[in-house]
């Protein structure tokens, strides 16, 4: 017996052992690849930013730990490269003279078109200074070849997919889905364009909504023309009857007759193009990736008065920690007013909406900070409804041609399980001390009063999101109303109509925001804060591990997957934007 509790004591001794070295190799890992990613580099003369699209593109970047654990342990990567990232290091090569161009690498980045023309205006600018830029991809996605469209030479694989045709948008419904388990989404609205319920109550689009969605899309797909006119110098009407050929799968040399494209080259080819702008000074050693050029040292001087960049992105309190959660940036924003050394703030708002009572939160706050600072609302993808609902009050709202904003108006949702539970076997019986004691019962459908009663609330809430949108805007209720109604607007539409001041991205909202505050010399600080790699990796560790290995894991197509799984949090009052709609 003394020599079994012997064996056993090693045994354990031994787990413990094993388990404490798997720890610190796993955070020693982990530790060298953040180490490795934070470590400071200086340009050599001659160097070219080589800025991969791959990936997904977000408003701003964050240490993802899950993405480098699956890295480290021989996963696939699926990077997330942050727009500012991407902007702070084109204007670094811009003014750094070691950086003689840009290469452009590849097709595939997934993004929405107002950020990907923030990124394109950006390398307008970059040429400016007599510098290069590369493209080349084995595939172009529309999007990407839209960015692409700037440089200089344009490179495709000769057996590369060239995908140039047109826009499309697709809206998932379910109503068919949920009527086979047995679920009645009963709906309470304002707006007839109000349409974010619809694939809930529908099996096709609305006459309305197909109105409005033909609008927004013939807008969007009129800026990228215009603007890949303009570098290819090609008509649009030209680039158009292209389109309607769709050079998807053609043969790559049309691309080229065409004048879309200048020369098909494999990849490995793609070097003797830019030594051809460099010289004989070219060494592939001297290509400097993204993740290397974020480690840059930024030249600036620091200055004392600050404009401050407050991001706002994702639904508002759809109740996980992905979007904007309103009581956590509240606290960011009476912070930001407090900040003596902020002298100006830019609100970046890239929000499809979601809680009315949220955004009404958020609203008021930012109202408070604008007493105290000149707020101005840079509007990314997407500022709608509710993410309209935190912008209107700014002194003013800049917004890309192809932001989709507006969408001014509410609805509430509250599901009947009373089918799924017949099917399953489910009965209730209970007791009630007042008439609406048992009121919106998720197992019943509504009754009369109860549906009159959430149709008043919807209505209140809507008079007061419109005349919101009045003060801010400086306009009559009824202005606000005749352009409501949960109409989506493009920015170049917005303009016209008054719900926006001007065209423009982050870089501009900044300058505007330093010149209402008088500001010559400033230092920009975003926030909140970012948090550094250790923090992120613990925070993690709290939050919904499952979501972000499947967020890392299934990249772009993590879209649908959460729409699905949101359906069930739209209960109560909403004022958010159709998003799930995808626009090919």
């Amino acid at each position: 017996m003394k020599h079994f509790f012997k064996y056993v004591l090693a045994t354990i001794t031994g787990v413990l052992i094993l388990w404490l070295l798997g720890i610190i190799l796993f955070f020693s890992i982990i530790g060298t690849l953040s180490k490795s990613e934070k470590s400071s580099v200086t340009l050599k003369p001659n160097s070219v930013y080589q800025l991969d699209l791959k990936g997904t593109l977000v408003d701003r970047s964050e240490e993802n730990p899950f993405l480098l654990m699956a890295s480290a342990f021989g996963g696939e990567e699926n990077p997330v490269l942050g727009l500012d990232d991407i902007l702070a290091n084109i204007d670094k090569a811009k003014n750094d003279p070691n950086i003689k161009g840009i290469y452009l690498k590849g097709g595939e980045l997934i993004g929405g078109w107002a950020s990907i023309k923030e990124i394109r205006d950006a390398l307008v600018d970059f040429k400016k200074t007599n510098k290069f830029i590369v493209a080349y991809a084995d595939n172009y996605m529309q999007s990407n070849y839209y960015l692409a469209s700037v440089a200089d030479k344009i490179l495709l694989n000769p057996e590369g997919l060239f995908d140039f045709r047109g826009l499309s948008s697709e809206l998932v419904f379910i109503k068919n889905t949920l009527d086979k388990l047995g679920i009645q989404m009963q709906i309470v609205k304002v707006g007839t364009y109000k349409s974010a319920v619809e694939p809930l109550i529908n099996t096709k689009m609305s006459d309305a909504n197909r109105e409005q969605v033909s609008v927004y899309l013939n807008s969007l797909w009129k800026t990228a023309l215009n603007d890949m006119a303009a570098s290819r110098k090609i008509p649009s009407d030209s680039l158009n009857a292209l389109a309607d050929k769709m050079l998807m799968f053609r043969d790559a040399n049309e691309a080229v007759k065409a004048g879309l494209v200048d020369t098909l080259v494999y990849v490995n080819e793609a070097d003797s193009i830019l030594k051809k702008f460099i010289g004989n000074g070219f060494d592939k050693k001297l290509l400097v990736k993204h993740s290397k050029m974020n480690n840059v040292p930024d030249k600036k001087k620091f200055q004392k008065d600050k404009v401050a960049v407050i991001y706002a992105v994702g639904g508002i309190d759809d109740g996980d920690s992905e979007g904007i959660v309103s009581e956590k940036l509240i606290k960011t924003i009476d912070e930001v007013a407090e900040d003596k050394m902020v002298k100006a703030v830019v609100f970046r708002v890239s929000s499809p909406g979601g809680s009315a009572y949220g955004s009404e939160q958020i609203w008021h706050a930012l109202t408070n900070l604008k007493k105290q600072k000149p707020l101005v609302v840079s509007m990314g993808d997407y500022a709608a409804s509710g993410g309209y609902y935190i912008s209107c009050m700014a002194d003013q709202i800049i917004a890309q041609p192809n932001t989709i904003t507006g969408s001014i108006g509410i609805f509430g949702v509250i599901p009947d399980l009373s089918g799924l539970n017949n099917k399953i076997g489910l009965t209730y019986d209970g007791v009630k001390t007042n008439k609406m004691s048992d009121a919106i019962s998720l197992n019943r459908p509504f009754r009369p009063e109860e549906r009159e009663l959430m149709q008043s609330y919807v209505d209140r809430g809507y008079e007061l999101f419109v005349k919101r949108c009045a003060d801010g805007r400086g306009k009559k209720v009824d202005e606000i109303k005749a352009i409501a109604e949960g109409r989506v607007w493009t920015g170049e539409d917005a303009l016209k109509i008054g719900l926006v001041d001007k065209i423009g991205g982050l870089d501009e909202a900044i300058s505007i925001a330093a010149e209402r505050a008088n500001l010559k010399n400033y230092m920009v600080k975003d926030f909140p804060e970012k948090e550094d790699f250790a923090t992120k990796l613990m925070k993690s560790f709290g939050e919904d591990m499952e979501t972000k290995f499947v967020k890392a894991r299934l990249g772009e197509n993590y879209r649908l997957f959460k729409y699905l799984k949101d359906v069930e949090k739209l209960n109560g009052i909403q004022a958010r934007l159709p998003y799930e709609i995808i626009i090919k």
